[in-house]
């Protein structure tokens, strides 16, 4: 490479670190992108477990189970559309992408369609009751693959943290936007039941068990644990 070329690779560099968190990937690299990838679909198989379960689902998929019934269009497709519409509040909120961050608003909304489609209906209470207990620990493992590759918070994770960052308290903004997730899915039509309690009452500890195990060693920039989907 040219003398002339180092200012070129810098100056792209620069840019990228302005709008990204990650714009290179950290080593180790193949294990970041593994265990990212291997979260995600984790998560999208979660999603899916508890929507099949009809015991109530991640208080997110409520809203776009919600939609999907509205429109026609399915949970995966608009769990796509909901996170790209949120990174457009990043903007104003300053919140920087990663790798992590991009990946989650496609991988996960389709692995969820995916698994809805591969995973069989059961009329069985005790069916749905193992789908529901199963859903909650695959999300928590997910949770830590896919935040333990330091790539970058998911998109639903940056709003919250974003408005933490402007003098909310992370506990208020998580509260309030998921409440007001669960009300307008709730009012499309979305499931929510026992499910989506149990859910909110177990991911943060059963994700705070899995992050330390499976975060990576060098990971930069450390990211909090997400209290949702």
């Amino acid at each position: 490479m040219t003398a002339e070329q180092h200012p070129v690779r810098s100056t792209a560099a620069g840019l990228l670190g302005r709008v990204m968190i990650t714009p290179v990937l950290p080593r180790p690299r193949l294990r970041r992108l593994v265990r990212l990838y291997a979260g995600l679909t984790l998560y999208g198989l979660s999603g899916a477990l508890l929507v099949h379960s009809e015991l109530g689902s991640m208080p997110w998929d409520v809203l776009h189970q919600g939609l999907a019934r509205q429109t026609g269009l399915s949970i995966g497709t608009w769990s796509v559309l909901v996170g790209a519409l949120l990174m457009l509040l990043w903007i104003p909120l300053r919140q920087k992408p990663g790798l992590g961050t991009l990946s989650n608003v496609v991988v996960v909304g389709m692995t969820v369609d995916l698994f809805l489609w591969l995973l069989p209906g059961t009329d069985s209470l005790m069916a749905r009751v193992g789908l529901l207990v199963l859903g909650v620990l695959v999300c928590a493992i997910a949770t830590g693959c896919y935040i333990g590759a330091g790539l970058g918070p998911g998109p639903r994770d940056g709003l919250m943290t974003g408005l933490a960052a402007r003098g909310w308290s992370v506990r208020l903004a998580r509260t309030v936007i998921e409440v007001s997730v669960v009300v307008t899915g709730v009012l499309l039509g979305g499931t929510v039941g026992v499910g989506t309690v149990v859910f909110a009452v177990a991911i943060g500890p059963l994700a705070q068990l899995f992050l330390p195990l499976l975060r990576m060693p060098d990971e930069t920039p450390e990211t909090p644990v997400p209290q949702g989907s």
